[in-house]
Parts: structure tokens; sequence; C-alpha cells
């Protein structure tokens, strides 16, 4: 599928599936532990058979790691629909746009607090989640080559991509280091206004 085409319907039905199986999943995480947590279990709070969770996850690692893959492709998707004039670092930033309700609403940040301490004391986890990381870059660096009429070996996207995931996560350190009355999204303007990015032309 090429960048810009409408996802095609199986395909967002597949999503929301995955989406709903890991809301399900994480509730049986937080409640029971990770390991303790069964894929019989989660199929059954989400009212389905063990084989049909096979249909839409391998294993339990990758429901868990799955949310890098959906958060990923919601990126790219985000990056595809921005306007082609737009400079790419405020097409970034209003990328991350999607990230604001992640840690704007109480509930959904402790939830993912919670899933990433599981992540990070699990090692097989924890590199999954390192090769996932790669992979929503490797998306969006391929998207910015596009935009600047760069080929993909240029290591120009790759390193505005980079530096944007940096400021995502300096705003993020600092938001949450903060007694949080101020809203997330200044924080990460403010960060990403920092990096001046030349918008340069294949030579």
């Amino acid at each position: 599928m090429s960048h810009g085409e409408p996802v095609p319907i199986r395909e967002r039905t597949r999503r929301l599936a995955q989406t709903e199986l890991t809301s399900v999943a994480q509730d049986l995480f937080l409640e029971h532990g990770y390991e303790a947590t069964t894929v019989e279990q989660i199929a059954a709070a989400a009212g389905m058979s063990k084989r049909t969770f096979f249909r839409y996850f391998p294993s339990k690692d990758d429901l868990v790691i799955g949310k890098y893959d959906l958060f990923g492709d919601r990126m790219a998707d985000a990056l595809d629909a921005r306007p082609a004039d737009e400079p790419v670092w405020e097409s970034m930033r209003r990328v991350f746009d999607i990230t604001l309700d992640y840690v704007r609403d109480d509930q959904q940040r402790a939830r993912n607090e919670a899933m990433d301490r599981i992540v990070q004391s699990t090692p097989q986890l924890t590199a999954r989640y390192l090769e996932k990381l790669q992979r929503v870059q490797v998306l969006l660096i391929g998207r910015v080559a596009g935009r600047l009429g760069l080929p993909p070996s240029d290591p120009r996207p790759a390193a505005i991509v980079g530096a944007a995931f940096a400021c995502l996560q300096a705003a993020r350190a600092s938001w949450l280091g903060s007694d949080q009355s101020a809203p997330f999204d200044g924080y990460l303007d403010r960060v990403m206004g920092t990096v001046t990015v030349a918008e340069t032309p294949a030579d």
C-alpha cells in the first residue's frame, strides 16, 4: 500500500480487534501480573477463543509489544495526512499530537506507565521493545525522505526523525518531573522549538 492510500476495511477491523485485545490484556496484567496471566484468560475476557486470539497475536509477548506496531502505524498515517508543503519539522510536531492523550489522561498515563514497567522488567520484552521502536522510526524516516526528495540512504531524514523522538522523550521527562499544572503540549512545543531543521532538497 503506497503512502496516502486509505487503510482497507479489513485492516482497520484487524487493528480495532488488536487494540481491544491489548486493552483487555492490560487490565489483566495489572490485576494479576504479566507472568500469571495466560492467553486463555485474555481470550476469554475478550469473548473469543484461544484460536481466534492467535489470529491477531502470535504470543502473549507479541500482544504487549504489538501496541508499538499500532502506535507506529498511527504515526505513519498521521504523517501521511499532513499537507505535502508543510515543513517536515512542523509535520513531526503535529504527528506527536497523537501522544497527548497518553500523557494528559490520568488513567491512560497510569496504565501506560504500569505497562512500561512490565516491559522494562522483562528482558525479552525490553529487547523486542527496542526493535519495535526502531521500526516506528524507520516507518517515519522513509516518509520524511520522500517529502524532502532525498534517497533512503541519505542520513538527514534519520537525523530529523531521531531528533524529533529525542525532543518527545525530553518533553515527556520534563513534564512528568513537574507539577503537571502546565499542559504537556506546551512542553513539547518549547522543546521542539529549540531545534532548527533545514528543509534541504536532494543535491
